[in-house]
């Protein structure tokens, strides 16, 4: 078997690749790319959620580090991946590892590779990790130090990763504005790493935070995955719809993804959600600079960097291609569709906490609740509709399906023309009336993942019916 690295990170599932044995090959080769770099004496600070046995491929990441004699910072609990970014960035540390599947089912886990600056790693940085895998693959020459003996030595460190982060965030988001706006907040923290997190950075004023599914659970009952999409929400739908909230938040397995609902258990989509954000980062907070967003976000950004005479980038899909972009043109904020956003000031990754602050504020500045801001905004860019949908395929098929595509022209999409295309990330279909269609394959499963905007929900499903022809499904 060869492990490779997909959107942000390697994932597979426990019951097969996911194990002991792999995660001690994925840990010697951060230990010689580190060695290599010369990073290794900043130490390796490592990070886990709340699947099952995550705790203990930590500890295997850390006595793997240990071993080759680099400090290890091991947090002690559970922690969101945009908390250890932050945290590493913060300790000055040379790279980071986070045991997490993020958003995957719960027979995932995944291993994601954090350098210095707090980000996914790039696609250059990815294929050097990937060298340093094989090698290790092929020699089996792993080091090792039992936890109890490096920290009795000194060479690791048990961290509570919450107080830096939370300090950092009171600096980028004006909390007591959050607390006093009396605002009732629904969370739905799906079982994952991000409980807690809302109430203990809210809490003290006269806004009510209240919590669903904050208990850790490794089974991530009543839900198909950890991902704060429309069809995994139902109990934060039926708690707003039922009682007297103003919003809904929730966040994925490792809380670096948010979904929204508004005060009346409404979903709101995550082009929807980044367009709230960047509206409210312009208009209320006044930040001028570039927006990022992934091919799949919406073209209402493109429309508010129109209006702020700001520029608008778009890179293929994954904050590995995002977080780069973002601190070569000094950004304010990247976005991609999958809930995914991260903020100026701050690390150039996702952070669905920080994101979910983004939206409180944006409601304490205005006064308006959800639906009220998605009526402003519709104002400004028009009506937008947005569907994404996945297909499973057979591994042995994949050949054939990428064939398909790649060979396949089009001038239309039903009966909108095709005006331009884009093959940076899948096959991207720009239309006429400001549509535009993707077809793409998952870099973390064995899905192909459907996309389509239009200016009405006909429109789109339109164009997701066609593109169900196109993969031949």
């Amino acid at each position: 078997m060869t492990i490779r690295f997909g959107t942000d990170g390697w994932r597979a599932l426990m019951t097969e690749e996911f194990t002991v044995g792999n995660v001690k090959i994925c840990a010697q080769a951060v230990c010689n790319f580190m060695k290599d770099r010369d990073v290794w004496g900043n130490g390796l600070i490592i990070g886990y959620d709340t699947r099952l046995n995550s705790n203990i491929f930590a500890e295997t990441v850390a006595e793997v580090a240990a071993g080759n004699q680099i400090p290890v910072i091991l947090c002690d609990r559970p922690c969101p991946t945009p908390v250890l970014s932050y945290n590493l960035v913060s300790r000055e540390c040379g790279a980071g590892v986070v045991i997490t599947a993020s958003h995957n089912s719960r027979e995932w886990n995944g291993f994601k590779f954090k350098p210095s600056y707090g980000g996914s790693a790039s696609e250059a940085i990815i294929s050097e990790i990937e060298k340093y895998i094989f090698e290790v693959e092929q020699s089996q020459n792993i080091s090792t130090m039992p936890i109890e003996t490096a920290e009795q030595i000194g060479l690791l460190e048990k961290l509570d990763p919450e107080p830096t982060y939370l300090n950092h965030i009171a600096e980028l988001v004006d909390l007591n504005r959050i607390r006093n706006a009396g605002l009732n907040i629904a969370i739905d923290s799906m079982h994952g790493a991000g409980s807690k997190y809302f109430a203990k950075l809210i809490e003290g004023g006269s806004s009510r935070v209240a919590e669903i599914r904050g208990n850790p659970d490794p089974n991530f009952p009543g839900m198909i995955q950890p991902e704060p999409i429309e069809k995994n929400l139902l109990p934060l739908k039926e708690l707003l719809s039922d009682s007297n909230f103003d919003v809904g938040l929730a966040t994925d397995g490792d809380a670096d993804r948010l979904g929204l609902t508004d005060e009346d258990g409404n979903y709101i989509s995550t082009l929807h959600t980044f367009a709230l954000i960047c509206k409210h980062l312009l208009e209320n907070l006044g930040l001028k600079g570039p927006i990022i967003k992934s091919i799949t976000m919406t073209n209402m950004i493109n429309k508010l960097g129109e209006l702020h005479d700001i520029d608008v980038i778009d890179t293929p899909v994954g904050f590995k291609y995002l977080g780069p972009v973002m601190m070569e043109e000094n950004a304010i904020a990247g976005g991609e569709e999958s809930g995914g956003y991260g903020f100026t000031g701050h690390i150039p990754e996702r952070d669905g906490l920080l994101s979910g602050l983004m939206i409180l504020d944006m409601m304490s500045v205005t006064g308006l609740n959800p639906s009220d801001l998605l009526e402003d905004l519709k104002d400004l860019t028009g009506p937008h509709h947005f569907e994404r949908l996945d297909i499973a395929f057979n591994e042995q098929d994949r050949e054939d399906k990428l064939l398909r595509i790649s060979t396949s022209t089009f001038e239309h999409v039903g009966e909108l023309e095709v005006l331009s295309t884009d093959t940076r990330d899948g096959l991207k279909l720009h239309l006429e009336e400001n549509a535009w269609a993707l077809i793409r394959f998952s870099g973390t499963e064995p899905l192909i993942r459907l996309y389509a905007e239009g200016s009405s929900p006909d429109q789109v499903k339109n164009i997701i019916e066609n593109c169900r022809m196109i993969v031949g499904s």
